[in-house]
Parts: structure tokens; C-alpha cells; sequence
């Protein structure tokens, strides 16, 4: 993986995530893995592009892995890698956060 990372940690951890369909993504994919419609069809309004886009990003960074299965019509699986999966405390922390906010702020 060659990816240039910032020094500061906080500034790596949104260059990673920091994006609203990753963070749906990773969400999304915490329960196991999906296929590409499922994980589409999921998320809701993203376009097949920005999420195939952010799919790849994600390969590329090692947080999502993707298998392809010979078949016709092929059929592509996701899932989180482990460096993925260790991504879940900050998930659960902002999803905490965000029903704080919610409580406090409606």
C-alpha cells in the first residue's frame, strides 16, 4: 500500500473516512459482507459511480477487500478487511455522538 500519510493522526483518520459515503460504506459493512446491489440499495441515494469510485478508494487503502466470483453475470462481493473492522469503535462513537446531538438539539 503506498499511500503518502499526514503526521497528524486525526488528519489520517478523515483522509481514510473522512467522506460521507465511506463512513455509510463502512457502517454498512460492519454486519458482514455485501454485494454491490445490496450495499447500493443500503446506503440509499449514492450513484453507482461515487459508490464504485469509493469502493475502489477503499481497496486501495486496505479497508475494504473485493471478490469477484466467475459467474455469469460475474457477481462482486465486499467486506471489511481487519483494518476495516478495527474502524467500528469510531463508528459506534459517532453514531453515540450523533443520537446525543439529536437528543439535545430537536
Amino acid at each position: 500500500m503506498d499511500i503518502n500519510l499526514p503526521a497528524c493522526p486525526v488528519e489520517t483518520t478523515l483522509m481514510l473516512i473522512g467522506d460521507k459515503w465511506k463512513v455509510l460504506i463502512l457502517r454498512d459493512l460492519m454486519p458482514g459482507t455485501k454485494r454491490f446491489g445490496e450495499l447500493k440499495k443500503s446506503i440509499g441515494s449514492v450513484s453507482q459511480k461515487v459508490l464504485t469510485a469509493q469502493l475502489r478508494d477503499m481497496e486501495k487503502k486496505g479497508l475494504v477487500s473485493r471478490k469477484v466470483y466467475a459467474e455469469v453475470p460475474p457477481r462482486v462481493e465486499y467486506s471489511l478487511t481487519e483494518t476495516g473492522k478495527s474502524l467500528k469503535p469510531i463508528l459506534v462513537a459517532m453514531g453515540n455522538w450523533g443520537e446525543e446531538y439529536k437528543k439535545n438539539n430537536t
